[in-house]
């Protein structure tokens, strides 16, 4: 694992531990950037700070910068009573995708705290396959469906689960390509 990566996870590991984690805003852009902020500040100059470029993966153009702040605002208006419509907002986050780097692990955190505070459940990311995530995630624009069946059939009302949050937050971090050196 590559140092910033090693300091990024120990962020997120202690962003629970101080309960810091309960003084983010929830389904909001502020809450968003606060997590952002936490995960990567000090280790990239743009933490918290939405991007001003255009940017793309894997021939996928997310939202252009441009567009962004508005974009950003209609997500947050978006409702998220419903599990549906929490996947829902996750996933135009997603496409609005607001960070030159760390969107996923960030958005992870948000969606987590937005199912613990709507719906009492959190996603046990750690007993989701890297590859059928991603590849949901890839055609979740389309079409949801996908995306929803995989992380309903994911979740648990044991939301304050140490080790659920923590083994989540390592399966997140191997979901970008990162991975425990063996030492």
């Amino acid at each position: 694992m590559k140092n910033i990566d090693k300091e990024s996870i120990e962020k997120a590991f202690k962003l629970f531990d101080t309960g810091d984690i309960d003084k983010i805003e929830i389904g909001t852009t502020k809450g968003l950037l606060q997590i952002h902020i936490f995960l990567f500040e000090g280790l990239y100059d743009f933490a918290g700070k939405i991007r001003t470029h255009n940017i793309s993966k894997g021939g996928f153009r997310f939202a252009t910068a441009l567009y962004l702040t508005e974009a950003l605002a209609k997500v947050e208006q978006m409702p998220e009573t419903t599990f549906e419509e929490i996947i829902a907002k996750y996933v135009e986050m997603n496409i609005a995708h607001p960070f030159l780097e760390g969107n996923g692990r960030t958005m992870r955190i948000w969606l987590d705290l937005i199912l613990k505070s709507r719906l009492k459940k959190v996603v046990m990311w750690q007993s989701i396959d890297k590859h059928i995530y991603l590849q949901a995630m890839e055609r979740s624009p389309i079409n949801d469906l996908e995306l929803r069946i995989l992380l309903a059939a994911n979740l648990t009302e044991d939301i304050t689960n140490r080790e659920i949050i923590f083994k989540g937050i390592e399966q997140s971090y191997y979901y970008e390509g990162y991975e425990k050196d063996s030492d």
